[in-house]
């Protein structure tokens, strides 16, 4: 998750030209004000004072926050920047979409779907996918929230369990995986009752059985039901196959297809990145990704263009990745028992 993979993805964008067609803003960096509606207080002030050499300082706070070397959300330098940065990236976003001055916007360094209002989880500080539906719900009587990451998007469905304005929709493992959550019974609560909808996948999941067998008719049904305003995509590349923490075999075309699919229905969107841990594959998917949402994705060759980090791409030096040889353990019977 190191900001890292951001510059790879960046570059190659860059070298594909697919920036010409966009127009590109550099982001406010939230404050913590702004992060405070979702996030305690408590826990945005600890996050902008920790530093790698006040660690001790804070022993008793990092415990308590989720934070720390013996945690999944390590301290590092520049950390508060680093969240005020993509934060204020995807509510940005969200402003730019309610204005109409965008039918889609997109910010890679986003999607941090497991953070929670007072606790650092999964590599996510703050989450700005929430705090961007938050923006979004000043327009928009209802917002959808869909995620393509392999992991289930506990954060954001937990922030918005308990309201019909919010629909949640995430495929990702479940089983002995991380953060454990999002059975097909988790539904929602309250008011929100049946506007949370989980997809718990099992390993080896394919560009087919994913796409057309789950995430196309269903996401139909929720947009024929639900009609929302606006939606926010989140692409956690993690779902594509080599990935180092992931276990689905997805290539770049089908988490695509996802997008696409997304894109067709015409109803403000915004776009984010996620998890992703083979960086130079997270590079290709989001590049291909962008080429997509500009419709540019005949125009972009396969040979990965000259750039910064082209090594990275070796040995094929190729934009598109085949599928591994593993067995899909998601069947027509799991998939559709009925």
């Amino acid at each position: 998750m190191k900001p890292h993979r951001l510059k790879l993805a960046h570059h190659l964008i860059l070298s594909y030209g697919l920036y010409k067609e966009m127009e590109c803003y550099r982001p406010h960096p939230a404050s913590a004000g702004e992060m405070t509606q979702f996030h305690s207080e408590e826990y945005v002030h600890f996050l902008s004072k920790i530093t790698p050499d006040s660690l001790r300082q804070f022993s008793t706070s990092m415990q308590k926050f989720n934070a720390g070397d013996t945690t999944d959300c390590p301290v590092f330098d520049g950390l508060f920047e680093f969240t005020q940065l993509y934060t204020g990236a995807s509510m940005d976003g969200a402003v730019l979409l309610n204005n109409g001055q965008a039918d889609i916007a997109i910010n890679w360094s986003g999607g941090l779907h497991h953070a929670k209002k007072s606790e650092a989880s999964g590599f996510c500080y703050i989450n700005d996918i929430v705090l961007a539906i938050l923006e979004l719900l000043k327009v928009h009587a209802r917002v959808l929230y869909v995620d393509i990451d392999v992991h289930h998007g506990d954060g954001v469905e937990e922030a918005f369990y308990t309201t019909d304005r919010v629909m949640t929709f995430s495929l990702h493992k479940y089983g002995d995986f991380f953060p454990g959550t999002g059975h097909i019974g988790d539904v929602g609560a309250k008011d929100g009752t049946g506007f949370s909808v989980n997809a718990p996948l099992n390993s080896g999941i394919t560009d087919e059985t994913y796409f057309q067998d789950l995430f196309k008719p269903v996401l139909e049904k929720i947009m024929q039901v639900f009609q929302p305003g606006a939606i926010v995509l989140q692409c956690g590349a993690d779902s594509l196959t080599g990935d180092r923490l992931g276990c689905f075999n997805l290539t770049p075309r089908g988490h695509a297809e996802c997008v696409k699919y997304v894109q067709s229905f015409n109803v403000p969107t915004l776009v984010l990145g996620g998890g992703g841990y083979t960086i130079r594959n997270v590079a290709r998917c989001w590049a291909y990704e962008t080429s997509v949402l500009l419709g540019k994705e005949n125009d972009i060759s396969n040979d990965i263009p000259f750039n910064d980090y082209y090594e990275y791409y070796a040995p094929d030096y190729e934009l598109h990745l085949k599928p591994e040889n593993m067995d899909n353990l998601n069947g027509k019977e799991y998939v559709d028992p009925a």
